[in-house]
């Protein structure tokens, strides 16, 4: 039986990169898989696409995680369309690196609605449609958290804000049987940094030898993680922050 066999998952910023890769695999551990996307809806289809093709089940539903409304819609999808809701991964995220003289008030906003209201709102929302069997929520940082990285001020403030909010909601959330737990993955290749042309340049060569393991992670050094921790194996583990980065 597959890990994940019978479960229901909501899957945030599953377009492309992590999300799109931990979308995929947990409809191969055998969950039904909600793929969340804001605006690349070509690339959510091609990712429900691959997972039908599979012989998996996925359901594609628009929206912006900064919008109450739109964490509601994505849970009741869920339980509508599969029955059930077990799984919330809160991936969906943003960044645009700045230095103190080039922060905005509309950047700090952007940065923590999107890394940090939406995931509070998903996880208020996951937790009144969850049944008495309880479930996994699993937030994705990020290494910036506990790094010092000089223009990261913002977006590491979100991610260790996150963090921190993870385990006080697996703390109130526990009595129900939800497991809440944080992610941080190190620097990791995807399409938005490929677009950014970090990679091949001083930014790679500069975290690859700060990691210990030699190279940057690929999306799937991420999702096996995150597969573990929303299956029954990781049924005590809660309110844990799992660093995923190579050793940086």
């Amino acid at each position: 039986m597959k890990v994940l066999e019978g479960k229901v998952a909501v899957v945030t910023g599953a377009s492309k990169g992590i999300g799109a890769d931990i979308a995929g695999g947990m409809a191969a551990a055998g969950a039904s898989v909600i793929v969340n996307y804001s605006a690349d809806r070509a690339g959510a289809e091609a990712v429900a696409g691959n997972i039908r093709r599979a012989g998996g089940k996925a359901e594609v539903v628009q929206g912006d995680v900064r919008e109450e409304h739109v964490s509601r819609a994505l849970m009741q999808t869920a339980v509508d369309v599969f029955g059930r809701l077990d799984i919330v991964v809160n991936n969906a995220g943003y960044y645009h690196y700045q230095s103190l003289e080039e922060i905005t008030v509309e950047s700090f906003h952007q940065h923590f609605d999107v890394n940090l209201l939406g995931p509070i709102l998903m996880m208020r929302e996951a937790a009144a449609l969850m049944g008495p069997e309880g479930g996994s929520i699993i937030n994705i940082g990020s290494a910036a958290a506990r790094a010092i990285l000089p223009t990261t001020a913002i977006y590491s403030a979100t991610k260790a804000a996150l963090g921190k909010v993870t385990s006080i909601f697996a703390k109130e959330l526990g009595p129900r049987n939800i497991r809440v737990n944080v992610i941080h993955p190190g620097a990791v290749e995807t399409e938005g940094v490929r677009a950014a042309g970090l990679l091949g340049g001083e930014w790679e060569r500069g975290l690859v030898d700060a990691t210990p393991l030699g190279r940057i992670g690929q999306v799937d050094d991420i999702t096996p993680v995150t597969i573990f921790l929303a299956s029954d194996e990781a049924r005590w583990i809660t309110g844990e922050a799992i660093h995923v980065t190579g050793g940086f």
